[in-house]
């Protein structure tokens, strides 16, 4: 589904289309930000390992690409999509178990109603902005049938945060092009986080958020698995933002950095995708995607009324080839077993936001308005003196 040369290029899209506005900069954003992750930063969220990249492509088949759009004129665009890509491309005829969770319903994930019928999911997932997973959705039906495949049909599960306060949402600017290219440049190893994709416009706890990811290894019943989530942060007030349970939010006062709202705000978003290659049934999955819910809350996160909170998990140890008429052999691990499944994704939940606001930098985006970056040697200075005390 895509190259891993991908992860050290940046490729332009201008003049990809005849109607491509001047000072566009549209690129695959597959380069690692120059801000250290959280990691680097020497804190680290709960006692499990992570794997060799500590991303969701540390799940095995996982791939992940990024088409980040930005451009001042003829109006101002900080927008883009994100692709989460489940068994190298395979997942278009080999389906996997999966499960969701909604914390609060302000928000959009399509085909979600048919992972809760089935507990299947036969496609790539998105994540781009709320006016466009409309296109994104259509993108993905569009590109079922030009691979040929034409068993079933098809629900695309596409989610969203609101990047209008930053971008033109009513602009429309993303097109198929955007979204052909975050599909198309998918690829394991090294994922960009912060202000990269469906992220680019993101706000998160009042600094610049977007997209962020980990991973965690875990020994259950005897076996080795992996398992890896990535966000897209897009809420919180910044009183309420926690650092491996430090209220860093609190210490950073608006006369420091200032807010990137004119007023607190009411609510915002976050999606949560979690990928596993341990053997799960789609209850269990939805058990996995419910934890999310104690990562983003140890993060900050309440589940406001104007926010969408929604999770998705999908489990790649089972294979499901669509068409099949025999009865299929399946595997599961007990659920006594999956206390270190449930640990994992809350860390790896509460890290990946860290990571998200980590990885941002400030953006300006319309009206002049300012995301500011968090500043890291604050966050460090912050939770060093609490440990210490």
């Amino acid at each position: 589904m895509g190259d891993p040369a991908f992860l050290t290029s940046t490729v332009s899209l201008i003049g990809a289309q005849d109607d491509t506005p001047p000072g566009t900069v549209s690129s695959v954003s597959e380069s690692t930000s120059s801000r250290p992750r959280l990691r680097e930063l020497g804190v680290a969220i709960g006692r499990l390992e992570t794997g060799p990249q500590n991303a969701i492509t540390d799940v095995p088949g996982v791939l992940v690409g990024h088409c980040t759009l930005v451009r001042d004129n003829p109006v101002v665009v900080r927008t883009g999509v994100t692709m989460v890509v489940p068994r190298s491309g395979e997942i278009w005829t080999d389906y996997a178990y999966a499960g969701s969770h909604v914390l609060n319903g302000n928000g959009e994930m399509t085909g979600l109603i048919w992972v809760a019928e089935s507990g299947m999911l036969g496609s790539p997932i998105g994540i781009t902005n709320t006016a466009q997973v409309g296109l994104v959705r259509d993108y993905l039906v569009k590109e079922s049938y030009r691979l040929g495949v034409f068993d079933g049909f098809h629900l695309p599960v596409v989610g969203e945060t609101w990047d209008g306060w930053l971008s033109t949402p009513e602009a429309f600017p993303l097109t198929d092009t955007e979204v052909k290219t975050a599909l198309g440049s998918a690829a394991s190893g090294p994922v960009a986080e912060g202000s990269v994709g469906g992220g680019t416009g993101m706000i998160c706890h009042e600094f610049k958020g977007g997209i962020g990811t980990t991973s965690r290894l875990v020994d259950v019943a005897g076996e080795r698995y992996a398992v890896g989530v990535l966000v897209q942060a897009n809420y919180g007030a910044r009183h309420d933002l926690r650092v491996d349970g430090v209220p860093v939010g609190r210490e950073i006062g608006l006369e420091e950095v200032p807010s990137a709202w004119e007023e607190p705000p009411k609510g915002g978003s976050i999606i949560v995708v979690i990928a596993t290659d341990a053997p799960l049934l789609p209850y269990q999955c939805r058990r996995l995607a419910q934890r999310a819910t104690v990562g983003l809350a140890r993060a900050g996160g309440y589940g406001h009324d104007s926010s969408g909170d929604i999770f998705l998990a999908f489990a790649t140890g089972n294979h499901l080839e669509e068409g099949e008429r025999t009865v299929r052999a399946v595997t599961t691990i007990p659920n006594e077993a999956m206390d270190r499944l449930f640990h994992a994704v809350a860390d790896a939940t509460e890290e990946s936001i860290i990571n998200a606001l980590c990885a941002a930098e400030t953006m300006i985006g319309r009206d002049s308005r300012t995301a500011h970056a968090i500043p890291l040697d604050r966050l460090v200075d912050i939770v060093d003196r609490h440990r210490v005390a």
